[in-house]
């Protein structure tokens, strides 16, 4: 079975860290690029199915669509 899963990719100071959306469970993967990071999520994905079985796929509620907002926040 082959599913798209959507990836957030974050771009730290030091690397870049990514982690899907709609999987049960914690995923996070890094690397120097934003190839490494998305290989390595890839890679940490498929473990974490073949962990867990295809259950932590969340294929009632899938996000069609992911955005990133960002907004102030009093701290």
């Amino acid at each position: 079975m082959v599913k798209n899963i959507k990836i957030i990719v974050e771009k730290h100071a030091d690397g870049y860290v990514a982690y899907p959306v709609g999987l049960k469970g914690v995923v996070v993967a890094e690397g120097d690029t934003y190839e490494e990071a998305l290989a390595d999520a890839k890679s940490a994905i498929e473990f974490h199915v073949e962990t867990f079985g295809r259950e932590v796929l969340e294929e009632e509620d899938e996000a069609s669509e992911v955005f990133v907002a960002e907004m102030a926040v009093a701290v």
